[in-house]
């Protein structure tokens, strides 16, 4: 049994929308995704997660637990809200910013966002970062799992990109992180299509690394850890050449985000009225499971 502490650098009482837990016997520090008032990346959910990262980056992995230095190994994105990994971007935000047509505030939340992808996939420390996808990993949600060293997802997950549905697109690393990863062709076609894919479909294309039988995520989690803990520095070595040879820049992700910022923009009072039922959606996912567990009680 995993001995589990509290995160003591930045303990749970510093983040407002994440819940941290560092266990001791492989070093794995988790952060657990819990915005409000919808299952999407909210701006404090964001802050939380770069604060997190970059705590951990700046100490090289090293945390405090019981007044012990103890090193962290692994880092691995995750949800609290069952069935729902993250929902993506904020669309109320968005068509707010849109409506009022306010660029500077839009590219804003962008380039939060890209901070945090880019720090997960270029962490500058010796750590593997892991997404463990359980439930809907949409838009933003899915690029995030994305930009993770390893992403293990259970097989009832769903991940797609949807932006394509109010004819936009997915502007923070959908393009890049999957063109990296399958081929330009692969990403282009799942991009335009707005498809949601299984787990087991994006597995057999090799964008899911480790597919988890349902309610098995968090042992599958550790199963490949103690399977791969005795070669990490050779791991970690191979992910930086490999990320040396097809490299990526944050540079990339800005200017790509800035297309994004100027093609949301030019959307029409239609694109903005099937963006807000996905809100709608957005705030079912929440309310629906309240309303379960009401009945239960």
């Amino acid at each position: 049994m995993n001995a589990v502490v509290e995160f003591q650098q930045y303990s749970n009482d510093n983040f407002e929308q994440i819940r941290t837990r560092f266990d001791e016997e492989y070093g794995v520090m988790w952060s657990f995704m819990r915005p409000e008032p919808r299952p999407c990346f909210t701006r404090t959910v964001l802050q939380d997660l770069l604060m997190y990262q970059y705590n951990l980056e700046s100490f090289k992995g090293r945390v405090v637990t019981n007044g012990q230095i103890k090193q962290a190994n692994y880092m691995v994105l995750a949800s609290d809200l069952p069935g729902v990994f993250n929902l993506g971007g904020d669309l109320a935000t968005f068509r707010r910013a849109i409506t009022q047509q306010d660029r500077e505030g839009l590219l804003s939340y962008a380039k939060l966002c890209i901070d945090n992808v880019w720090t997960y996939y270029n962490m500058r420390a010796p750590i593997t970062t892991i997404s463990l996808v359980q439930g809907q990993a949409m838009g933003g949600g899915f690029e995030s799992a994305l930009s993770a060293h390893v992403m293990i997802a259970e097989k009832s997950a769903l991940m797609g990109l949807p932006e394509v549905l109010f004819n936009l697109f997915p502007g923070m690393g959908a393009f890049s992180f999957l063109s990296r990863k399958i081929g330009m062709q692969a990403a282009d076609t799942m991009v335009r299509s707005g498809k949601v894919y299984t787990a087991t479909e994006l597995y057999g294309m090799g964008v899911v690394d480790v597919l988890a039988e349902d309610g098995q995520g968090e042992k599958a989690l550790y199963d490949w850890i103690r399977k791969n803990h005795r070669s990490l520095n050779s791991f970690q070595a191979i992910q930086r050449a490999k990320q040396r040879v097809n490299p990526l820049t944050v540079e990339e992700l800005y200017e790509i985000t800035e297309i994004w910022v100027d093609a949301a923009l030019r959307l029409s009072e239609r694109d903005l009225k099937i963006m807000e039922r996905l809100v709608r959606a957005q705030n079912r996912k929440v309310t629906e499971p309240a309303i379960a567990e009401q009945a239960i009680a």
